[in-house]
């Protein structure tokens, strides 16, 4: 290889190695968007998904638009002052048109999580659990998670779109869950009686309706007797009925069924 062989190949490879020292150029992720920043200037273009030619002492920051999801405890009271401790993980993504709004209010995607979002779940729960008595925080769950996302939205716009709210768990003190303890059983045991009461209610029913049937039957066959012609009528039955064979031992003279005068 002659001198300008070698000159060519030295030259090549400063080149290459200035491109991967101070690259011109960023790849922006699927489903991120890029935010440009020379010397601390932020710029204003958002770089989308892609390949961008960039200015080679500029610094790109990543920011996720896809679907996040961020856990959280909060303490709060319910609306009858019962203390109550929640959990709740909400499904969160970044407004793609914000992203350099966000980064000069707040910085990156992490410090949006952690000084924004992780807050404003806690502050959401505070406000929205004031609303409901604590029994109504374990019935009407459904409601609570819309309320808390209704107040998520007003602290997060416009920087993200909140998806969705889920209370994973709710916890109260433990004098409250005794009492919701005691309660549940006295309404079992008041459920249990009440079945009870109607059980027997019913059994006396039974025992009318029963009896009415059997008097009503008795009345019959008496009327049906008395249309027979009464007594007569009852010792032709018997008459028909007996064998005419006598019983070996008697009391008396007389023959049973029999009027021998």
């Amino acid at each position: 290889m002659n001198a300008k062989g070698i000159v060519a190949l030295i030259v090549g490879f400063v080149i290459f190695v200035f491109l991967l020292a101070f690259a011109p150029f960023t790849i922006v992720g699927a489903g991120e968007r890029g935010v440009a920043v020379t010397f601390g200037t932020v710029s204003s273009d958002v770089l989308d998904s892609g390949f961008h030619i960039i200015n080679p002492l500029s610094s790109v920051h990543h920011f996720s638009v896809q679907t996040t999801k961020v856990e959280a405890d909060a303490s709060a009271a319910s609306s009858d002052l019962q203390t109550v401790t929640a959990k709740v993980a909400i499904n969160y993504h970044l407004d793609p048109t914000q992203v350099v709004s966000l980064y000069r209010s707040v910085g990156d995607a992490d410090d949006f999580s952690a000084r924004v979002v992780v807050p404003a779940i806690q502050d959401s729960v505070k406000s929205s659990t004031a609303l409901f008595t604590a029994e109504q925080l374990i019935t009407k769950r459904a409601e609570v998670s819309e309320a808390i996302k209704t107040a998520l939205l007003a602290r997060l716009t416009p920087y993200a779109f909140v998806e969705s709210v889920a209370i994973t768990n709710f916890n109260f003190s433990e004098s409250f869950n005794e009492a919701i303890e005691a309660k549940v059983t006295a309404e079992q045991n008041a459920l249990a009686s009440k079945n009870l009461l109607e059980q027997k209610k019913y059994e006396a029913e039974q025992i009318i309706v029963t009896a009415q049937a059997d008097a009503e039957a008795i009345r019959i066959q008496a009327e049906a007797v008395q249309n027979q012609g009464g007594q007569a009528y009852i010792d032709l039955v018997i008459a028909n009925k007996w064998n005419g064979v006598l019983p070996a031992t008697m009391l008396g003279d007389s023959v049973p069924f029999l009027n021998l005068k």
